[in-house]
């Protein structure tokens, strides 16, 4: 028997390509039950899955900016944290009054809160995409100790492809999905190993 026949007798017959279709047929009904072709509620999904402790991220929901400062205030203020806040250059927040909080000069470091902007959120997940600019640099997110994003309701997807990015590619496109964990040897699990330990979004606007 040659080597060619020996390999051929280990796998045993050819499928018959009417049972190959078909099994097909059962993989493609599957993802179609698993990514429903009907409506959906984005802002629901997206949210049950911030609260996944795989995320482990909480959540606010505030009508319009204008009420930003107050919800970041209370933020700070429920988790008995300094009411300091880094802002990104951005004119959404330049406006804003932000009374009883401390606007910090420059990013800290495994401490404090920063602020930032996502591009859009994926509900599949509870990512958030985030792109980089003068206005939205990119290294504050990785160095305080909260992450505070603000993403519009309208910024939400439903499904990981429709968040690529369109239009002029930016300097930097990255996905943050929950807060920064590591497990050691031991298994001990460690949240806030590579950047923030506690991820907080407000979400801006209502569903349409």
């Amino acid at each position: 028997m040659s080597a060619r026949d020996a390999i051929l007798a280990r796998l045993g017959p050819a499928a018959d390509p009417a049972v190959l279709a078909a099994e097909a047929a059962c993989l493609l009904a599957g993802e179609e039950r698993e990514r429903p072709a009907g409506p959906e509620d984005l802002v629901a999904r997206f949210l049950a899955q911030l609260a996944l402790p795989s995320v482990a991220a909480t959540h606010a929901r505030i009508g319009s900016l204008a009420e930003l400062p107050g919800a970041v205030a209370g933020y700070l203020a429920a988790e008995d944290a300094a009411p300091t806040l880094w802002l990104p250059p951005d004119a959404r927040v330049a406006g804003l009054d932000w009374p009883g909080l401390t606007r910090l000069a420059e990013c800290p470091i495994d401490d404090g809160a920063v602020l930032a902007f996502a591009r859009a959120g994926v509900a599949e997940t509870g990512s958030l995409v985030f792109e980089t600019s003068p206005e939205a640099p990119m290294l504050p997110n990785f160095l305080a100790l909260r992450h505070i994003v603000v993403l519009e309701v309208a910024g939400l997807v439903r499904w990981l492809e429709d968040a690529a990015p369109g239009g002029p590619s930016p300097r930097a496109h990255y996905w943050v999905t929950g807060v920064s964990g590591t497990t050691d040897i031991e298994g001990t699990y460690v949240r806030g190993a590579h950047g923030p330990r506690f991820l907080h979004v407000v979400l801006v606007g209502q569903p349409s």
